[in-house]
């Protein structure tokens, strides 16, 4: 098999895992859960650019990329109904719980063995969602933090998503909206700006702020006509009580 197939084979397997990952971790928390399309994206994005031959500078690289599937995959384990046992030969965990500890753990693995790497800033956004779902909001800020600063736009941008969402939980009103308003003034292609408006005017409406909610909803609707964006933006604006 020629080196360039293999290569188009392992980039296919590592999306299609990533992406199904990304959709497990959309369900992080109830609030977000229909929410973080954008994070699907971002993370195959991400994931192609890190088995692109510019980052296949060293066979370092190389080990963190296969270690970082292996990790995703668990991350994207089932979790097994309550009270059910474990059926042999099909990986589940017992709990969400369970899971992103299992996963987090691979996760920091990969940062800390090969802690130069590309590969290893997405880790790092990884260990930053399962910390999330195990409530260490301290260790998600660290590591959500660091992904915000990274140099690959796509993922800095993801980070500032996620982190937002953490802030949000913790009720760190003014750094959830900064970040909102940073994604709206400068969208990329993982996170655009009709996503992150959709989200701040959702946080408005959780903190009981209709009218700087609808405001964005009717904005949304205006600068992207016969989108599916715009009608949400349109149902949501109807449905919000002033």
């Amino acid at each position: 098999m020629r080196a360039e197939t293999r290569h188009q084979l392992k980039q296919d397997r590592f999306s299609k895992v990533t992406l199904e990952a990304a959709e497990k971790t959309a369900n992080w928390t109830v609030e977000h859960q229909s929410k973080l399309i954008a994070a699907v994206i971002a993370v195959v994005v991400i994931g192609a650019i890190a088995f692109g031959g510019w980052y296949y500078v060293n066979t370092q690289d190389e080990k963190a990329s296969a270690e970082l599937s292996t990790a995703v995959r668990t991350f994207e384990t089932p979790v097994r109904p309550a009270g059910m046992p474990p059926q042999p030969g099909y990986d589940t965990f017992a709990s969400p719980g369970e899971r992103a500890t299992a996963a987090r753990k691979q996760f920091q693995a990969i940062v800390d063995k090969y802690p130069h790497t590309h590969t290893a800033d997405l880790a790092r956004y990884f260990v930053g969602l399962a910390s999330a779902q195990l409530n260490d909001n301290a260790a998600a800020e660290r590591s959500l933090q660091e992904a915000t600063g990274s140099s690959n736009g796509d993922l800095a941008a993801l980070g500032k998503f996620a982190l937002a969402s953490v802030y949000r939980g913790e009720n760190k009103d003014a750094q959830a909206v900064d970040l909102y308003k940073q994604l709206i003034d400068k969208p990329t292609i993982v996170v655009s700006k009709a996503t992150a408006q959709l989200e701040l005017a959702g946080f408005y409406e959780s903190r009981q702020k209709p009218d700087e909610a609808k405001k964005i909803y009717d904005q949304v609707e205006k600068e992207n006509p016969a989108t599916e964006a715009a009608l949400l933006a349109q149902r949501r604006a109807t449905a919000v009580k002033q």
